[in-house]
């Protein structure tokens, strides 16, 4: 029940019989189908048609329809149909339909397609589903989006996903009236009502439009079976193995709702709710103009031109070119509306506006296309290409004859006769319908010329050349193919090898280009694979220049491309990506450097002490590179444990000239009396490499006070003795509190102290991410200001290299509940995890823009805002649900955070909890518990203090900080 639902598709014919050499890495994860030859089904028979099929061609089949669909859940995506009004992707169906890089994202793909940008939102939509949810209905024409978290999906039998929108925008689809005071209680659903209508609803419903997500419990299922004639019994439809028309929104959501259209003694017995998709956003793809108009408005959801890096001074046109090479000037007024995609276009065209052009060959023709031209070329056999000339509003409907059958935005009759061809000539019968007229003629590349070309498109009689007559025998003499024909048989691997050799030859010139493009944004990894599959060489790496990030990238980009080439100097070329992000950071701490000026008299001692931290929500975005580039969005908690700040730091002067470092709970000490004994911090592992770091950041190394002294010796001396620091941390070791990071703050806050800086908690704070850099772990700054600040809080960064903290405090209130008291616990797993054995991984995914992660990492990010609400509202149930989407998202992230022995510990408090997680990285260390109520609480203390996983496990008494980091003298 815990597997991915699988993903179900119905595609176009021919598609469907190619993908498994278009997308062979589709192929192996999803199924496939197609409605069958001439029938008309209907969203629900389609739907229908696919469940069937899915379960009748599975492996190891259940032996009931039933016992399928219940075994795991699924989603089915319509991507079929004839595509009219989108002809250039009729073959591969709209799911299939290419999508330029967004220009203000990260970790897209070049070539990418609908299907892969909609994918996660309804793997995310799904995951919030009830129990009972086992199919999830989707469109494959539109693209949605939510700048919000979806929340828990109502537990009922239908559940419709919905947008807010006005009555002028929802004419256009379904549209469900509901309760005004719960719009999760659908009154009725209209399909396509007028503006009117809907207004004079709204004075008494509230009103959404239907996005065509539906998820369908078990009996909602079997209802819809049933509807499209399936007989349970027999376990087949009753026509044989084509089910009943039947429509989704026409005629089975008439029966939804407390007040609907129609009653239906078995449809109106389900329970249906509608799901408000908050912030969401909706981008049809069902026409050439939607794809143009949906693009560019994609493409400008971002205008804040700071975060758009190195395309912010280009204003998004409407314009769209992918996988081509384009020799002519782009004027934004004189061509507008411009797709061009998988084609060449020399600088021998002249070209217009309102243009989508498709598979145009290597070419040196002369063409001037007007206005609302569009081409397409379709690869046909081995090596023939079909010419499909159309307009750009052309709907591929209505007989030849008729006045209103448009073709090239021109009465289709018109063609012919401008060309003095006649119906029976061409072999027409003119009351084909468009769609079966056989117009386009198929050719070998090299018999394709230009004077051909500008004939086969002329819009009047007069501009069909003075080979008129020659052309025309051609066009007469070729064979010709209809629309319906050039989706059934294009060779739609030649389409994709086409577009990934214009890909590939394109490659070294977007590298070259890369600081003055998205290049350095895109899904590093995906591109460095293809990149290495060329014999072009590396360009030179970048200088860090101006843009740190875009150097790092750049040699994340060469050493990924390396790897690939199993060239020996990856790992060396990776870290010098890592030492660029190093020094960029500590470099400031360089450049002012710093004295310390001793402040204690003999006999006092500066005690620092602080607590550990929890994090509820948004760990892992205050990460370099992720929060550099995005900024970061933490939920997180100061705690006390067992009545004690658990993290100390002791300083003081000594009569020696030299500085002594010691650990409590270690039981170990170390002198230094050089400053290379000082600078010896790196690598982890040394029970002093925290304390090192810190002590040159706070002067007593050359690096970091200018080089004012030749010796330590020296220093010391003009600082009146030496220092002796002692450090206590009173938590186990891989805890996920943070204590490692917390420690370095608190150490730095004494030795603050000691020298006189009255450094304030977030000068400390930046100090422990130059001591996470200098010591190669790339921790980012939640643990310190988690610690170092009292409370709970948000804490909040900007995009930049410098990360300055907004905090938002939470009211402790909440935490101090009896309720809240009654039911939250920690408790110490007994298994030790160090961060730095996952950090690497997924902070090298960061660098490279892996655009799964990245994902995870956006919806770790928008939960953070959710889990914020959720406390401040003082709703403890939200606040478990965001404790629980932590929990989910931190496992999607990385695989390690939840090990057998993770497993084990959950399986047992399932039972008695809402939710919990691991704290930090996860993988060990504390576990955060919600238990359902005071009573499980004391069951399940009962439980593992009387069967321990382990003998370390121990439950801690923890009680919320309000003073964070202290530091006092004595």
């Amino acid at each position: 029940m815990n597997e991915s639902p699988q993903l179900l598709l119905s595609l176009p014919p021919n598609m469907c019989r190619q993908l498994p050499d278009v997308r062979p890495d589709l192929a192996n994860r999803v199924f496939a189908t197609h409605d069958p030859p001439e029938a008309q089904l209907g969203s629900g028979g389609g739907t229908a048609h696919v469940l069937a099929e899915a379960w009748r061609r599975s492996k190891n089949k259940p032996q009931r329809f039933r016992d399928w669909t219940d075994a795991q859940q699924r989603i089915v995506l319509h991507g079929g149909g004839e595509s009219r009004r989108l002809p250039a992707y009729a073959g591969v169906g709209k799911l299939f339909i290419p999508v330029p890089v967004l220009r203000w994202s990260r970790g897209q793909r070049l070539g990418q397609t609908l299907l892969d940008l909609n994918e996660p939102f309804l793997r995310e939509a799904f995951s919030q589903a009830g129990e009972s949810a086992r199919v999830m209905i989707a469109s494959g024409d539109v693209m949605l989006r939510s700048r919000e978290p979806i929340p828990k999906l109502s537990d009922v039998d239908v559940v419709l996903m919905g947008m807010w929108a006005s009555p002028e925008v929802a004419q256009n689809y379904g549209v469900m009236f509901c309760d005004r005071d719960d719009p999760r209680k659908l009154k009725t659903f209209l399909q396509k009502p007028s503006p009117d209508e809907i207004r004079d609803r709204s004075r008494e419903m509230s009103f959404l439009i239907d996005i065509g997500v539906w998820l369908l419990s078990e009996r909602a299922v079997a209802c819809l079976m049933s509807k499209c004639g399936w007989d349970v019994g027999r376990d087949a439809f009753a026509g044989g193995d084509v089910p009943k028309n039947y429509d989704l929104y026409g005629q089975w959501s008439q029966h939804f709702g407390s007040e609907p259209v129609a009653k239906d003694s078995e449809v109106s017995e389900l329970s249906v709710a509608i799901a408000p998709v908050q912030g969401g956003e909706f981008y049809h793809f069902g026409t050439t103009n939607d794809v143009i108009e949906s693009m560019y408005s994609l493409q400008n959801i971002v205008t804040d031109q700071s975060l758009l890096g190195a395309v912010s001074s280009l204003a998004q046109p409407k314009q769209f070119i992918q996988d081509s090479s384009f020799g002519g000037p782009l004027r934004r007024q004189e061509n507008e509306a411009l797709w061009v995609e998988g084609s060449h276009i020399p600088k021998t065209w002249k070209i217009g506006k309102r243009h989508m052009l498709t598979g145009v060959p290597t070419n040196d023709w002369q063409l001037d296309l007007a206005d609302g031209v569009c081409l397409d070329f379709v690869p046909v056999g081995e090596s023939g290409l079909a010419i499909r000339p159309y307009g750009y509003a052309d709907r591929f409907r209505g007989e030849l004859a008729d006045e209103s059958t448009m073709w090239l935005e021109q009465p289709a009759a018109k063609w012919f006769s401008d060309r003095n061809i006649s119906w029976k000539e061409a072999g027409l019968d003119p009351s084909t319908d468009m769609q079966f007229a056989r117009l386009f003629p198929l050719l070998e590349t090299c018999a394709i010329t230009s004077d051909f070309m500008k004939w086969l498109i002329a819009g009047t009689a007069d501009s069909l050349g003075e080979d008129a007559d020659a052309h025309r025998e051609a066009w007469l003499a070729a064979r010709r193919l209809s629309a319906r024909e050039l989706s059934q048989k294009s060779d739609l691997q030649r389409v994709q090898e086409i577009r990934s050799t214009r890909r590939r030859d394109a490659l070294p010139v977007m590298v070259g280009h890369g600081r003055r493009s998205i290049f350095f944004k895109l899904d590093l990894a995906n591109v460095a694979k293809d990149f290495a599959e060329s014999n072009e060489p590396l360009p030179e790496a970048s200088e860090a220049g101006n843009d740190v990030m875009l150097a790092v990238h750049d040699r994340m980009f060469r050493s990924e491309v390396m790897r690939c080439r199993n060239h020996n100097g990856w790992q060396a070329e990776e870290r010098a990506a890592l030492r660029l992000l190093e020094e960029s950071i500590v470099s400031t701490y360089h450049r002012n450097p710093v004295v310390p000026q001793n402040q204690l008299a003999n006999d006092q001692i500066v005690w620092a002490r602080s607590p550990a931290r929890v994090d509820f929500a948004g760990g892992w975005t205050d990460t370099p590179p992720y929060c550099i580039q995005q900024g970061g969005c933490v939920v997180n908690i100061a705690l006390n444990l067992n009545g004690q700040p658990p993290i100390q730091a002791f300083a003081r002067r000594s009569d020696d000239l030299s500085i002594t470092i010691r650990s409590i709970d270690l039981g170990i000490s170390e002198q230094l009396n050089t400053y290379e004994e000082v600078g010896n911090y790196c690598g982890l592992g040394s029970g002093f490499s925290v304390a090192k770091a810190a002590l040159c950041l706070c002067g007593f190394h050359p690096d970091f006070n200018g080089g004012k002294f030749d010796s330590l010796a020296d220093q010391l001396r003009s600082f009146g003795g030496g220092v002796d620091v002692s450090m206590l941390a009173a938590i186990p070791k891989g805890s996920g509190l943070g204590t490692s990071s917390i420690l370095a703050g608190t150490v730095l806050g004494a030795l603050s102290e000691l020298a006189g800086y009255h450094w304030d908690a977030q000068a400390i704070a930046n100090r422990v991410t130059a001591v996470e850099q200098m010591l190669g772990s790339g921790g980012g700054w939640q643990d310190q200001i988690g610690g170092l600040l009292p409370g709970a809080k948000l804490i909040e960064t900007q995009p930049g290299m410098t990360q300055t903290a907004a905090i938002r405090w939470l009211p402790t209130a909440f935490f101090e509940s009896p309720e809240y008291e009654s039911r939250a616990l920690l408790y110490y797993t007994g298994i030790a995890r160090v961060a730095h054995d996952v950090l690497g991984e997924i902070v090298r995914g960061m660098f490279l823009n892996d655009p799964t992660r990245l994902g995870v990492l956006a919806g770790i990010e928008r939960n953070s805002h959710t889990c914020f609400d959720a406390v401040q509202r003082l709703d403890l149930a939200k606040f478990g649900e965001s404790i629980d989407r932590s929990w989910q998202h931190n496992q999607a992230l990385d695989s390690g955070t939840n090990p057998p022995e993770v497993v084990e510990i959950v399986e047992r408090i399932q039972s008695h909890t809402t939710a919990f997680k691991l704290s930090g990285a996860g993988g060990g260390g504390f576990m955060y518990m919600l238990a359902k109520d005071a009573d499980h609480a004391r069951r399940l203390r009962e439980d593992l203090e009387n069967n321990p996983p382990n003998e370390r496990a121990r439950f801690v008494d923890m009680r919320v900080s309000s003073t964070g980091l202290q530091v006092t003298r004595s």
